[in-house]
Formats: structure tokens, C-alpha cells, sequence
């Protein structure tokens, strides 16, 4: 499982010009799920995201996670995270998981989000042509990977 996490002051998600997920201040993650994903990568990764210290303290220094500015998530599903160029000049996506089993575990990663309370958590829409608008604070931009943790 791959997540692009990207410190932002606000973020937002659009479908056909309607905004369907929005935060202020806090994390845009965008989610790829692999085909040998488990919820267990899911449970993990969410873990990670919700506990990263990315957030300066007065020192300048990453000290704070998300909760602890009182800060949001937007999760985006992103399954061109499992593309692979480095055969011809169209991706490939056979890394990435099934759509059917790519859903089950973007809702885990979600729910486990949600049901933590710690921060809000808002979403695009899964498998539907979005619009992401953010403004990076940093920029501050990681790549998060549970292939080998």
C-alpha cells in the first residue's frame, strides 16, 4: 500500500465541479492500494499517517502530528501510485489491486482513520475522475510504502 502525504494549510475534492471533500489545515493523502495489500497494510498505514510528525514546533522542528494542531485528513484513492513506466511510455497498472478489492481496502483505511477520533477525516470518491486542489504548507510532500515494513 502507497500513500503520497502532503502537509497542507487546505485541501479540497471535486466531482463534476462539486466539492465532495474539504479540510483546512492537516494532511492530503492520497491512497494507492497493490494488488497484495492486506487490511493489515491498511491498519498500519493509517496508524503511520495519523501519527506522523510533520507539524513544526516553535523550533521550526517536525514535532506534532496531525492531532495534535487540531488538524484534518482528506483521502484520496490514487491507484496510478502502482503505475510502472519503465517499459515503453504508457504506465502499466497490473501492480495495483482489483478494483472490487482496492475499495474494501480504501474503506478500511477510512474507517480505521474515523474510528481512531482523533482527527476529522474527509474523502474523495472511489474510482470517479476528481479534482484535487491544495496548497502544499513546506512543501512538505512524503512517500509512505508497507512493501517491506
Amino acid at each position: 500500500m502507497r500513500a503520497v502525504v502532503q502537509r497542507v494549510s487546505e485541501a479540497r475534492v471535486s466531482v463534476d465541479g462539486e466539492i465532495i471533500g474539504a479540510i483546512g489545515r492537516g494532511l492530503c493523502v492520497l491512497l494507492g492500494i497493490g494488488a497484495g495489500d492486506t487490511e493489515a497494510d491498511a491498519d498500519a498505514l493509517c496508524r503511520k499517517v495519523v501519527s506522523l510528525r510533520v507539524f513544526a514546533d516553535d523550533a521550526g522542528r517536525f514535532a506534532h502530528s496531525v492531532d495534535e494542531v487540531a488538524g484534518a485528513l482528506l483521502v484520496v484513492s490514487q491507484f496510478t501510485l502502482y503505475g510502472d513506466c519503465r517499459k515503453g511510455r504508457r504506465p502499466s497498472f497490473t501492480d495495483a489491486a482489483e478494483p472490487g478489492r482496492a475499495a474494501e481496502l480504501y474503506e478500511r483505511f477510512v474507517a480505521r482513520a474515523r474510528d481512531d477520533g482523533r482527527v476529522p477525516v474527509a474523502t474523495g470518491r472511489f474510482q470517479a475522475h476528481m479534482a484535487l486542489a491544495l496548497v502544499n504548507d513546506g512543501p512538505v510532500t512524503l512517500l509512505l510504502d508497507t512493501a517491506g515494513s
